[in-house]
């Protein structure tokens, strides 16, 4: 192969450096080019998008011998930017474990805030100057209910990228082209060649479509889509409390819809502010949103504070908001000719259960594992076969994951008495029948089902 003979790729960004802490020190300024190196490259594997399902997949692949390269149209120090997206990630065990696998958790690891407890209620709004309420039922789910250990972790996605970028700069197979722009890829039946802008060509036996929700891959194969929007938006943010949060991670269930405040690390910055810092996920209806978003830091840290209460303290604003619209979103298949789909450009849902990003690395593991065992047995990655197996290993966890969360949305996104009702008996009774509580936190933290070995701690 070609990939490991190349020029080793020019820089535009020769003095970015991560965060310290982050296992990676200074992106490696040869493994990431505009338009440089020879003209005819070779790979195993071409993967658009460089976000982080899209290089943690090149990481596994890499890992495991496989030659990889990843096009991404976004500069690589803009993506590890805190004012990239502002979001953090819950992660849950098993997606911990997977992440652990292919050598990434220890780039990320300073910025984890362990979940311990998830506390999920029922609410609504209080008025002006009063803090919401909560139902007398609740779900609550302890780690010492399970093993002790966390339940997931929640990382800021500026850590998560940053950690992705130090791997991919420390992977001899792998190699990040960005920014770059795809023009043009074909697929053929022994392989696929990509053309991009800057007139470089890519040959490679598998194209991975990691390029979102709009995945411009999944439109040219022809592959449909059923997408629901939803008439709400989502809000987020970091805030500051002053009271500590345990690694409590607290959903309450309002008429418009989720408001989640998720525990995240401690700052110790000086600032004056308290240090403790939760992420906020804020479902909210498309039309009080851009009100919301219109308020100055007081006057929104009031709204939170009428929605959540005061059992955290006074809560404040930490740097900027950002407001996301939110749809349902599933591909009718994820394979086709020499080409796979995965994360948000196979399967987008509602962000009520935050398990968005776990579906995605979910996929990473099942492909990886597919790809890597059939390359074992002699095949390319790209053949029938494996593609198939992938499909049927992950057709059931996304579609199942799909509609629990719409249906969790639609039930909980309301104030109907006989619904509400409903749902705070279900939410006591399943609190109150330990076994069954189990099964569900086992959900939660993604150890149910027909598990890939890397979701299981285990190698490629």
């Amino acid at each position: 192969m070609l990939v490991n003979n190349w020029a080793k790729w020019e820089t535009h960004d020769l003095d970015k450096t991560l965060a310290p802490g982050d296992g990676g020190g200074m992106t490696d300024p040869r493994k990431s080019g505009a338009a440089a190196g020879p003209r005819e490259l070779d790979a195993e594997v071409l993967i658009v998008g460089g976000g982080m399902v899209g290089l943690t997949l090149a990481s596994a692949l890499a890992g495991a011998g496989c030659s990889v390269v990843v096009v991404d149209r976004e500069v690589p120090a803009r993506q590890q930017a805190e004012a990239y997206d502002g979001r953090s990630s819950a992660i849950a065990r098993g997606s911990q474990q997977a992440l652990a696998a292919i050598g990434l958790w220890d780039g990320m690891a300073w910025a984890a805030e362990p979940i311990l407890d998830i506390r999920v209620s029922d609410g609504r709004p209080g008025g002006a100057g009063r803090p919401g309420r909560t139902s007398a039922f609740f779900l609550h789910y302890d780690c010492r209910e399970a093993d002790g250990r966390p339940l997931g972790y929640i990382v800021e996605n500026r850590a998560i990228r940053q950690a992705c970028h130090a791997r991919a700069a420390a992977l001899e197979k792998l190699t990040l082209l960005a920014p770059a722009e795809l023009a043009a890829l074909s697929r053929e039946p022994d392989g696929v060649t990509a053309r991009l802008a800057d007139g470089r060509r890519l040959a490679a036996r598998l194209a991975v479509a990691a390029d979102g929700r709009n995945s411009r891959l999944r439109q040219e194969a022809g592959i449909r889509s059923d997408t629901w929007d939803y008439p709400q938006c989502g809000i987020v943010a970091t805030v500051r409390h002053e009271k500590p949060h345990n690694g409590a991670a607290h959903e309450h269930f309002l008429p418009a819809g989720p408001f989640a405040l998720l525990p995240m690390t401690d700052a110790a910055d000086g600032s004056g502010m308290p240090p403790h810092r939760s992420s906020l996920v804020w479902t909210e209806r498309r039309t009080v949103v851009p009100a919301m978003m219109a308020l100055d830091g007081e006057a929104f840290a009031g709204e939170m504070m009428r929605r959540f209460g005061d059992s955290l303290g006074r809560l404040t604003l930490e740097g900027g908001r950002w407001t996301y619209p939110l749809c349902l979103m599933q591909a009718e298949r994820i394979v086709d000719r020499r080409l796979a789909l995965v994360g948000d450009a196979a399967h987008v849902i509602h962000p009520i259960a935050g398990q968005g990003l776990n579906l995605g690395l979910r996929d990473v593991a099942a492909l990886a594992e597919t790809v890597v065992d059939g390359r074992r047995l002699g095949l390319d990655p790209g053949e029938t076969v494996i593609l198939a197996r992938y499909q049927r290993w992950r057709r059931f966890d996304t579609l199942a994951l799909a509609l629990a969360t719409d249906g969790l949305n639609r039930l909980f996104s309301n104030d109907l008495p006989p619904l509400r009702l409903t749902r705070d008996l279900g939410l006591a009774a399943v609190n109150s029948m330990p076994p069954l509580k189990r099964f569900f936190m086992r959900h939660a933290m993604g150890l149910v089902g027909d598990l890939p070995r890397l979701v299981r701690g285990e190698a490629l």
